[in-house]
């Protein structure tokens, strides 16, 4: 047999492909990453020939068995972790990874493996084999997800009432708690678990049974294929079935937002952990120095989540870019969109694995915090709200508060370290009553709504997001450490 002729569309073709050509076009190098997908369709489709009479059951079950077979002699017996023997990508003629599950397939039970693409097309393979891979990646993404939140959770948990300044213009504004800042990235993982499910939810759909463009030229009973790889149904047109990569950028722009709410964590402890601020004390296990300045501990990990947000956002743009303006239906154009879907997977693989711990180790300088919250008149909204109070238009107790910030700035002192005389000659309406409305746990609890730093609402915030946490660890599987976290 011949080269050309060992091709899977080798028989209206005489002369060879050009050997610069021959390599540049293969997608094996990367793509043998689906062979745990590729062998899961493929035993979904040997199962809805049999059902159409093509295969026996005999021949069904040494399909099966072969395609094992083949799963563990190439991957190893860890699939899951998919490091296949290199000798086995390295010396493989194959094309793609779907021409290689046939050679391999035939090395084991013969030809009978050629029966296999009956009424298929490897441009619904690659569908399907590309949902399972985003599928199986965004599932562990959620996994890792929820670990992250549960770290935050702990340590908001354990911060109790301690308050720090929020920002906003990154001048310092009101103070909040720590706990309600932690918080507020949970609140951004939540969502970004959320657009995950959603893309997943989108994608569940099964293409087998598409053919090449047309659908199958068997009557393949297509629900069999969807209920064995756990699909939500068969997918509704075929044209669309082989083309459709809606569902890979619906994940990269996910996991480019995500990288948005990472990038602006690691940029905030970054910047916290400088001397200026002072608020973190950042853990020795995940810093490095300098070979130079010996006194130096460089925030690495949370510069490198900054920078590796980038590839998501660079994947993201990757996908847009190659799905524009292509025409129906398959086109080999989109053999360059499991690369950066790779790339995405891998990225954000490693990223998560590292933030869970990494936020647990963090220390917080509590009394750091606690001066800045103190400092800087972010007591001057609740000052306002105490005139408010009185009666006067929230507009003149600005104004009357902003006077009275000015003559502090003149005297080098706090809105509390004024007298009542020296306050009277900014409205009459100030009382003794005033000291008590501007103390930094008063200024806490004027913010008593949903969603507000009051504690009391922080400590029904921090139990309501541990129940919704715990929610997702059961529905993920995940341990009973994560699964009980923030009860």
């Amino acid at each position: 047999m011949t080269e050309q002729s060992a091709k899977m569309w080798s028989g209206r073709f005489r002369e060879p492909l050009d050997a610069q050509f021959e390599s540049w076009q293969r997608s094996f190098p990367f793509d043998w990453r689906l062979l745990p997908q590729e062998i899961a369709a493929s035993k979904a489709h040997a199962r809805a020939l049999a059902a159409a009479g093509v295969l026996t059951a005999a021949e069904l079950k040494t399909t099966l068995s072969g395609l094992d077979c083949v799963l563990v002699r190439v991957a190893g017996p860890d699939t899951a972790q998919m490091t296949p023997v290199a000798a086995a990508i390295a010396n493989s003629p194959a094309e793609d990874i779907h021409h290689f599950v046939e050679l391999e397939l035939t090395s084991e039970i013969g030809d009978l493996a050629l029966k296999l693409h009956t009424g298929r097309s490897r441009n619904e393979q690659i569908a399907t084999d590309l949902r399972l891979f985003v599928r199986e990646a965004i599932d562990g993404s959620i996994a890792q997800l929820v670990s992250w939140a549960s770290a935050l959770l702990e340590q908001a948990d354990e911060a109790e009432a301690v308050a720090m300044p929020a920002y906003t213009h990154l001048q310092r504004a009101e103070p909040v708690l720590l706990a309600h800042w932690l918080l507020a990235y949970v609140e951004m993982i939540l969502r970004d678990i959320s657009r995950f499910e959603d893309c997943r939810a989108r994608l569940n759909f099964c293409p087998l049974g598409s053919g090449a463009v047309a659908g199958a030229t068997l009557a393949l009973d297509r629900s069999i294929a969807a209920q064995q790889l756990n699909f939500t149904a068969p997918t509704a047109n075929s044209i669309d079935a082989t083309s459709d990569r809606d569902f890979t950028l619906e994940f990269a722009q996910a996991a480019a937002t995500l990288g948005l709410h990472i990038s602006r964590f690691a940029e905030e402890i970054t910047v916290y952990s400088t001397a200026e601020f002072g608020f973190v004390d950042l853990p020795e296990a995940f810093s490095t120095g300098s070979s130079a300045m010996p006194q130096k501990k460089n925030p690495d990990l949370t510069e490198l989540l900054r920078g590796k947000s980038g590839r998501l956002i660079g994947a993201a743009t990757t996908l847009a870019t190659l799905i524009k303006g292509l025409p129906l239906a398959y086109n080999k154009d989109l053999q360059e969109t499991q690369e950066p879907v790779f790339e995405i997977a891998d990225t954000l693989r490693r990223m998560l694995a590292l933030l869970p711990s990494f936020t647990a180790a963090v220390h917080f300088r509590h009394d750091r915090m606690l001066d800045a919250a103190q400092a800087g008149f972010l007591n001057a909204m609740a000052a306002a709200t105490y005139l408010v109070h009185k009666g006067l238009p929230f507009r003149k107790a600005h104004e009357k508060i902003g006077n009275a910030v000015r003559y502090c700035l003149d005297k080098g002192c706090e809105l509390g370290d004024l007298t009542l005389y020296e306050l009277h000659q900014f409205g009459e309406e100030f009382e003794e009553d005033f000291f008590a409305a501007v103390t930094l746990q008063a200024t806490l609890d004027c913010h008593n709504v949903i969603g507000g730093t009051a504690r009391a609402r922080v400590r029904q915030a921090v139990e309501s997001t541990g129940a919704r946490i715990r929610v997702l660890a059961q529905r993920y599987g995940l341990d009973k450490e994560t699964a009980h976290a923030g009860a």
